[in-house]
């Protein structure tokens, strides 16, 4: 889909970072470059203009344009002479109207290419893309079997499933004979549905489930997203599985918690999600300036609704630093529960009384700071 192609290319570190938002950055260790009285009316025209013609929600659009207006009339924005601390200043305008934790403006050292609509990317542009997906392990970044045969991935972003499938492939096949699997998203920003419906196949049985949907204004056509058992070799859907969360939960991440918890599918352990069910596209508003503009909304087939602004709420509320043990320990006491074999159910024992006393451990550390 172009809209994540296009995010990714421009706003791949946002994706994959452990950020709540997607331009949740650190300004002050990024190039910056002075900004002008002209070129900050034109970006917020432009702004203004894509706002009006594409976010979500056109009322709330409109409201953005008036506080927008207002404050440039106010002279709000003129003592911003650089370019991050301008785009932050619009950033954090922007959202105190619509509440929309996606939406943003960001500023580019390097120039942004100018684009027809519906443009695809060059080659060049499409083989840096896949060089970034390769160096970051399609958002892979541990998978891991733990004592007691309970399996774990650590994974920070849904990325483009036709790059990605083989590793999805690999790390499934590798946890096919464990008892149970954990899903850590507690660093993971978002990225592509199309991922999120991949991964969630091999979790399901041989029957499409309807994951989510996808409202987008420009066409108002609503877009279905399903699991697909013929693309997932092994099915997982006789195995518990459980999901870490933090507040840096977002996006993807979140509607991937948010379809398991709904399906009661999985176990979400951890920390309310970030709030930012709203996906878009990347809009040029200059040489320098871009804005991620959300152009549509998430529908639940089970809530008719989603965690906008609200986040996902954990079944099992932890700090997230509890959050692996906390789940690691659920899943061993159901092993135990279910082992037949008296020497097994002694040696998961073992390992429960071990995880029990570091989870306590840490629990304690936690109260003292």
């Amino acid at each position: 889909m172009k809209y994540f192609v296009l995010l990714l290319v421009f706003a791949f570190a946002f994706v994959l970072s452990a950020a709540a938002t997607c331009f949740a950055q650190q300004p002050n260790q990024m190039p910056d470059a002075p900004v002008d009285s002209a070129t900050r009316a034109q970006t917020i025209d432009s702004l203004l203009k894509d706002l009006n013609e594409s976010y979500v929600f056109p009322e709330t659009a409109k409201k953005m344009e008036a506080d927008i207006r207002q404050r440039a009339k106010n002279g709000e924005y003129d003592n911003f002479t650089t370019a991050r601390a301008f785009a932050q200043k619009l950033t954090d305008d922007l959202r105190a109207v619509s509440r929309d934790k996606h939406l943003g403006v960001r500023f580019s050292e390097r120039s942004i290419p100018v684009r027809k609509a519906g443009e695809e990317l060059s080659a060049e542009e499409r083989e840096e893309y896949k060089q970034m997906m390769k160096m970051n392990n399609y958002g892979f970044v541990k998978v891991e079997n733990l004592r007691g045969n309970i399996g774990y991935v650590d994974f920070r972003g849904f990325t483009d499933p036709e790059l990605g499938a083989e590793t999805v492939a690999a790390t499934m096949n590798f946890l096919a004979h464990t008892d149970a699997i954990i899903f850590d998203l507690r660093y993971n920003g978002g990225g592509d549905p199309a991922m999120v419906s991949l991964i969630s196949s091999y979790l399901f049985g041989d029957k499409p489930v309807h994951l989510n949907s996808l409202y987008w204004r420009k066409t108002g056509k609503t877009e279905e997203f399903w699991t697909k058992p013929n693309l997932a070799a092994k099915k997982f859907g006789d195995r518990d599985v459980y999901v870490l969360t933090s507040n840096r939960t977002f996006s993807g991440a979140e509607e991937f918690s948010y379809n398991l918890k709904n399906l009661k599918r999985a176990t979400i352990i951890g920390e309310t999600t970030g709030g930012g069910a709203h996906p878009g596209e990347m809009f040029r508003l200059g040489d320098h300036f871009s804005a991620f503009i959300p152009t549509g909304r998430a529908i639940s087939p089970i809530t008719k609704s989603n965690w906008e602004g609200a986040g996902v709420e954990p079944d099992v509320k932890v700090a997230q630093e509890l959050a692996l043990k906390t789940a690691y320990l659920l899943a061993l006491n159901k092993s135990a529960e279910k082992a037949k074999n008296e020497a097994m159910k002694n040696a998961l024992k073992n390992i429960i009384a071990q995880t029990q006393k570091e989870l306590d451990e840490m629990k304690n550390k936690t109260a003292s700071k």
